[in-house]
């Protein structure tokens, strides 16, 4: 009778993760879809409620709160920006070739899904300062295919160096990309960003 209880006791609880993992890939294949039309400024909990057919309060038996929402778009996001930067090269083009087309890749991400794109960088995730591990390694494998190309154009950089100079290179394209989609800022046409973009890598690989 004990066995047969605790059996129940399991099956319930295994009902109720399957249900609540259920609910949670609709709500982030609703939230993804209203940040990608709306912004994540859009975003509101009874509108992914309706869009999940649940009760506004099951929203949070299922995630702490919206950004741990957009946590979860944002990890779906890294995911396809890896693999549009890693899908735009072999890696048999000569390095400063590699960082353009990459940077290009980037630029066609951020111009094709802009508010996903945004959302990477625009959620807030100071609190208790504490960055997810999924975070870092998604920063570490974009950063890790800059760094390839730039230590074959600075073979004698120390690593520390090179990983500074890898950062600023991100942050340099990022922030072109950025104000580029700011048209009104800086009063740049989108279609001269590849050049903006190129002409700074090739200035930095000299050539």
């Amino acid at each position: 009778m004990v066995n047969a209880v605790h059996e129940t006791g399991v099956l319930m609880s295994t009902k109720s993760e399957q249900r609540k993992a259920v609910l949670r890939e609709k709500l982030v294949h609703s939230a993804k879809a209203r940040i990608e039309r709306d912004g994540m400024a859009a975003l509101r909990a009874r509108d992914l409620a309706k869009d999940a057919g649940c009760a506004v309060g099951a929203i949070y038996n299922a995630f702490e709160d919206l950004n741990d929402i957009v946590m979860a778009v944002n990890g779906l996001t890294f995911q396809a920006l890896g693999e549009t930067v890693r899908g735009s090269f072999d890696g048999t083009e000569p390095p400063v070739d590699r960082l353009i087309l990459m940077s290009h890749a980037y630029l066609g991400f951020a111009v094709d899904h802009t508010n996903l794109w945004r959302a990477l960088f625009d959620l807030d995730m100071s609190e208790d300062g504490r960055v997810p591990a999924w975070y870092r390694a998604a920063l570490g494998d974009l950063f890790a295919n800059i760094s390839r190309p730039l230590s074959e154009l600075f073979p004698e950089m120390a690593e520390q160096e090179l990983s500074l100079m890898t950062r600023a290179m991100f942050s340099s394209v990022h922030g072109i990309v950025l104000l580029g989609l700011q048209n009104r800022i800086s009063g740049v046409p989108p279609e001269q960003i590849e050049q903006m973009i190129a002409a700074v890598l090739r200035r930095i690989g000299n050539e």
